[in-house]
């Protein structure tokens, strides 16, 4: 936008020297064609200041929608947000449910938790600041009571019907 004040402002000097040039030189009785020559050029400076002022005035109104649609989504993602996050929520809690009726220990629920987040082994045993076998016994242990053969059917278990 600053370039374009300033290009308005260049014209609008050419056209104000211009018009002091066609006063002067009509006084001093300059020829017609000369006259008419300089008075383009006022005309010319007046049409470029008037272009610009239209494109700026419509690139405020462009921005003016774009920050209107902006605004709007903003307030759709954050409606979408909380309803996800509600979700979310009753979702964590039928699992929890599902846990608790595979009637897991409160190590294995928790190590159950870590692997539906997609930690490794190794990470959830980080975590949980012990050995990665004593993570690989829980999990093992967990799949028995749930019925399951292993990680994949596991997490397949809870998502499967989600996708």
């Amino acid at each position: 936008m600053r370039k374009e004040y300033l290009f308005i402002g260049l014209l609008l000097l050419i056209g104000i020297a211009s018009l002091f040039d066609v006063i002067s030189d009509y006084s001093q009785h300059a020829s017609w064609s000369h006259l008419i020559m300089e008075f383009c050029l006022i005309l010319l400076s007046l049409a470029g200041i008037i272009y610009l002022l239209i494109e700026i005035f419509r690139h405020k109104h462009h921005n003016q929608l774009l920050e209107g649609q902006l605004k709007e989504s903003e307030k759709d993602l954050l409606k979408t947000r909380s309803q996800l996050k509600k979700v979310g929520q009753e979702y964590r809690q039928v699992i929890h449910d599902q846990l608790r009726f595979w009637q897991l220990s409160d190590s294995e629920r928790e190590v159950a938790m870590l692997l539906l987040k997609g930690l490794s082994f190794k990470e959830i045993a980080e975590v949980r600041e012990t050995q990665e076998k004593t993570v690989r016994q829980q999990a093992s242990s967990l799949y028995k009571k749930a019925g399951l053969t292993g990680r994949h059917e596991f997490s397949a278990y809870f998502f499967e019907d989600l996708l």
